[in-house]
């Protein structure tokens, strides 16, 4: 006896999560199976996959004309976690098993050859969009996803193993494992924090990587090879406030759609710290794909994005930044289909002031005045703009790197970072900002005046630099972040003076 089956699933759009009706109708006619409602190429390679997990599960494959409807049909589908739900719909109306699961149950799983249920992408996403229905929901997963679900209490979750689990879940004869639900804590800890005691000198670059943590400003490192560029960015994280918990589900569900979980790291608690290479590709940085994915700004959502050797990436990956960096999301746009991501991300990134990397320091540059300004044009304006601070690191003294004395931990300055930021918290509790960087015109003149005198130095610096109106902002910003740090209400001449300090490049190196 052949009749239609239905089940449920979901479908990923960027970070989100969509419900989906699997139907499979099994009637007369040559034996062929087709999958219709804009699948894409994974998920119509779902046919052999289910063939074959159907023949070694013990069950007969329907000779028969197989006919499959992902609705809404209009809405893209992909992945390969449709092999689950239309592997039991084949057995459903083929009249090889019959279910007690009701109409609120979901399912997600892709299929091996052998019947064996495969850790699939996006479980997270899925829970939390079933969370938001208004009665209880089952939702079947394979058990390598456990670790996502068990962070949605409002969803019944049951792992399996094998179609054979599945079957006879689904037809009483047996029992699934239960996703016990954990918080956070009892989920995840914290990995290694690398740690600003251990760098030597360079007391001004660490104040400057202060104020920008506390204001989520974008950061330019420029100096020499050996300077410490690189070690100071790894260690931004470590001064930055703990992730709150719809900061870690943010992160966590992107990593999950990303497919980067796993039974060791189920939760991404720390802030991340991205590093991609300088040869990476716009795609790789900013996602998208032939199947999109998100990219490095969307992985390095609430931390940090560290670009190394900036100069040396790609110009299209450059220009590419622009618009994320303002916006804090990436818009994917395909023929069928629009992708968003979130990509809200500090910009850390670092450069030689020279093709050499010695121009202004004590060692000899060989490179002519040419190849220097041909080297910094590789960094257009625009770009540069959006970058708050521009922080000179001079090369380390022998000194400073024999001083025993332990420098300043980042538990310390994470505390004065943490009380700036509550600071700004309450100064944006009816905003939709959180961060003196992401102030609007309107906040800034509300939050950033300055006295007559202020006013004067400010006009001089910015006539004599030839800023542009984004630097302006953007100076303001980095000075109401000083302000904060030292909890004044006001920003003074000094906190002005101190964030005019922190354009090298607008001061010295661009105006050669």
């Amino acid at each position: 006896m052949f009749m239609l089956a239905k089940l449920n699933s979901m479908v990923l759009t960027g970070v989100d999560a969509v419900p989906v009706r699997v139907e499979i109708d099994v009637q007369g006619g040559l034996p062929t199976v087709e999958i219709v409602g804009l699948a894409s190429t994974s998920v119509k390679e779902a046919r052999e996959r289910v063939r074959s997990a159907i023949k070694n599960t013990g069950f007969e494959f329907p000779n028969r004309r197989i006919v499959i409807n992902l609705s809404p049909a209009d809405m893209k589908k992909e992945g390969t976690h449709f092999d689950l739900p239309i592997a039991l719909g084949i057995l459903l109306a083929s009249g090889q098993i019959e279910t007690t699961l009701t109409d609120f149950c979901y399912m997600a799983g892709e299929l091996s050859l052998y019947g064996d249920l495969q850790k699939i992408a996006g479980v997270l996403p899925m829970a939390l969009e079933l969370a938001n229905f208004d009665h209880p929901i089952d939702f079947i997963i394979p058990s390598e996803n456990a670790g996502e679900a068990a962070l949605v209490e409002e969803v019944r979750t049951f792992t399996v193993s094998s179609l054979k689990e599945a079957v006879d879940f689904m037809t009483s004869s047996g029992e699934l494992p239960m996703v016990e639900v954990k918080n956070m804590k009892q989920i995840s800890q914290r990995s290694k924090i690398f740690d600003f005691a251990d760098v030597r000198g360079q007391d001004i670059a660490k104040r400057a990587l202060q104020i920008a943590a506390a204001g989520h400003h974008n950061v330019l490192l420029i100096g020499p090879p050996g300077s410490g560029k690189t070690m100071l960015a790894r260690r931004i994280p470590g001064i930055l406030p703990e992730m709150t918990r719809s900061e870690i589900l943010e992160t966590t569900r992107i990593y999950s759609v990303s497919n980067l979980l796993n039974e060791e790291r189920p939760l991404i608690q720390d802030r991340p710290f991205r590093a991609p290479h300088k040869n990476a590709s716009a795609v790789s940085i900013i996602g998208g794909g032939k199947d999109p994915r998100p990219g490095e700004i969307s992985l390095a959502h609430n931390g940090v994005l560290f670009m190394d050797e900036l100069p040396e990436f790609n110009r299209e990956v450059l220009e590419s930044l622009r618009q994320p960096l303002e916006d804090k999301t990436v818009t994917i746009a395909r023929a069928l289909a629009t992708y968003t991501y979130p990509c809200n991300f500090s910009l850390v990134a670092a450069m030689n002031p020279c093709p050499c990397g010695y121009f202004g320091s004590d060692t000899e540059c060989l490179c002519t005045p040419t190849q220097i300004q041909k080297y910094l044009n590789r960094i257009s304006g625009p770009l540069l703009d959006r970058m708050d601070m521009h922080i000179e690191i001079p090369r380390v003294k022998y000194e400073e790197l024999q001083d025993k004395a332990a420098g300043e931990d980042s538990s310390s300055m994470r505390e004065r970072v943490n009380r700036a930021q509550e600071i700004q918290g309450i100064r944006f509790k009816d905003l939709d900002i959180n961060f003196n960087a992401q102030m609007r015109p309107g906040e800034i003149r509300r939050y950033c005046q300055l006295d007559e005198n202020s006013q004067q130095i400010f006009k001089k610096a910015f006539n004599t630099l030839k800023m542009s109106a984004r630097a302006y902002d953007r100076i303001l910003k980095v000075a109401r972040s000083i302000a904060d740090l030292e909890n004044s209400d006001t920003i003074t001449l000094n906190h002005l003076s101190e964030a005019l300090r922190y354009r090298s490049l607008d001061r010295k190196y661009w105006n050669m």
